[in-house]
């Protein structure tokens, strides 16, 4: 991505940016048009189903089936062949592959400071940035309708959100690398935009969350994921949700995945910075369990590592998720990176703020001869989530703002941030296009939660409803 801006002078990358219009003008973004050779779309969730660990998929099924915003969330990989039939400007920059609206919370930094950033980087790969933009406003219609918003309102809340990112995407065209590299949306912002944008109960709300986040750390994790058995402390089991390896697996095989996920958080280490690595080594493991995560990766194999460190009550939880391609990667062209666990972590880097001084990535050979990729973090470190069920319009416009600004400064980080903004311009018409294609694609993803109900009813695919 660098050489589409680094040797450029700003004229020539606005030059660029304006030329782009010409192939794809900003009011042709509001096109969707489902095609007659689109794959069935019970059928891209099915391929992805069959590497993943068999008896979680019907819990995958089951947490789809809920409502249309789960199943959008769930299906990045369809919505990524529908994206790649749509415009392109044919600038790009890192995206995150999945920017729905849920993926954007709460998050602490190294510093211990609380900022909003966007989470979620399991598709992180370069490519039009135009994507992130429409899933997200996508998922705020999606989220808008199952609200009962009217057409004006879910106008609004696209609108905002894509203007937020227009025009903070120009702000950023005006700075220089390195104001870009270090904006931030801390508390004191977030703090600023809900008292000028939210209502009295969504302020309650918001500080509310923030309080909620700071508590949702390693030892709050580890109180509420632990127990003493034995005069040792122990992982607790919640299955299916949370299995403990020692009732997972039977004694030879479970002394052969213990030692690889020891050795796991051993190599692992390698990609940390050498201070934290020095600052992981002061603890040891105790105990490791599966875990299911989320909705689209249920299914992926995902471990609960945890550590002890100067005694009982110094804990650390990592969490160790395997990684495979990107959806996108069809449409946008492999990753650079052969190990699909630092594509993560270094798309993750590049375009959050700040990330888990935790982060990194390794390759793992299965019991089964497969090597599978992993990238680990820590399981909890100050996260708190949006409830966009408790949200009015003017609450979910805010949002949806500061969603809009953040996916602009993480673009801002990687693409080229002054061709981007000079494509979109001082005007409204991509904001106005991108409300029509986010209106047209929610029509789409309810027929595709439609189809996979349907293939439950069927018998085609299992479900199985198990909380979160």
């Amino acid at each position: 991505m660098a050489d589409q801006c680094s040797w450029s002078s700003p004229e020539e990358r606005a030059a660029r940016g304006r030329a782009a219009r010409a192939d794809a003008p900003r009011s042709s973004h509001a096109e969707y048009q489902s095609s007659a050779k689109r794959p069935d779309p019970v059928g891209v969730v099915e391929a992805q189903s069959a590497t993943r660990v068999p008896e979680l998929v019907p819990i995958r099924y089951g947490r789809m089936t809920e409502s249309p915003f789960r199943f959008y969330r769930g299906a990045a990989a369809i919505m990524a062949g529908d994206l790649a039939g749509t415009p392109r400007s044919g600038i790009t920059a890192q995206l995150c592959g999945d920017a729905h609206l849920l993926n954007f919370r709460l998050l602490a930094s190294p510093e211990r400071n609380l900022v909003f950033d966007i989470n979620d980087f399991d598709e992180t790969l370069p490519g039009p940035w135009e994507w992130d933009v429409k899933r997200l406003a996508a998922s705020l219609v999606i989220a808008g309708r199952e609200n009962g918003y009217t057409d004006v309102e879910r106008a609004s809340v696209v609108g905002t959100a894509v203007r937020s990112y227009r025009e903070q995407m120009r702000r950023f065209a005006g700075l220089g690398n390195l104001e870009v590299w270090y904006t931030r949306a801390d508390m004191t912002v977030l703090q600023a935009l809900a008292e000028q944008r939210v209502g009295a109960k969504a302020r309650t709300r918001t500080q509310r969350a923030m309080t909620k986040a700071r508590s949702r750390d390693s030892l709050q994790a580890f109180e509420k994921l632990t127990q003493v058995v034995d005069g040792r402390r122990r992982i607790t089991s919640d299955p299916p949700l949370i299995v403990p390896i020692q009732d997972l697996l039977p004694g030879v095989e479970r002394g052969a995945v213990e030692d690889q996920l020891r050795d796991l958080i051993e190599r692992y280490s390698h990609s940390l910075q050498s201070d934290r690595r020095h600052l992981l080594r002061q603890y040891q493991i105790v105990d490791m369990a599966r875990k299911v995560v989320g909705v689209g990766s249920v299914g992926t194999r995902c471990w609960i590592i945890l550590l002890l460190g100067s005694g009982d009550q110094d804990p650390l939880l990592l969490q160790a998720k395997e990684a495979d391609h990107s959806v996108l990667a069809p449409y946008a062209g492999a990753s650079e990176y052969d190990n699909q666990g630092e594509r993560v972590v270094s798309g993750q880097r590049l375009m959050q703020a700040t990330s888990d001084i935790f982060l990194g990535w390794e390759r793992v050979t299965g019991l089964d001869g497969r090597q599978r990729d992993f990238y680990v973090r820590q399981l909890r470190d100050w996260k708190g989530i949006a409830e966009p069920q408790l949200m009015v319009p003017r609450d979910m416009s805010a949002f949806g703002e500061l969603c809009g600004a953040t996916l602009a400064r993480a673009h801002a980080r990687s693409g080229d941030r002054i061709a981007i903004a000079a494509y979109l311009g001082g005007g409204d018409s991509f904001d106005r296009a991108l409300t029509v294609f986010a209106e047209s694609y929610a029509d789409q993803n309810e027929r595709d939660h439609q189809a996979l109900v349907d293939a439950v009813r069927t018998g085609r695919v299992t479900a199985e409803a198990v909380a979160a």
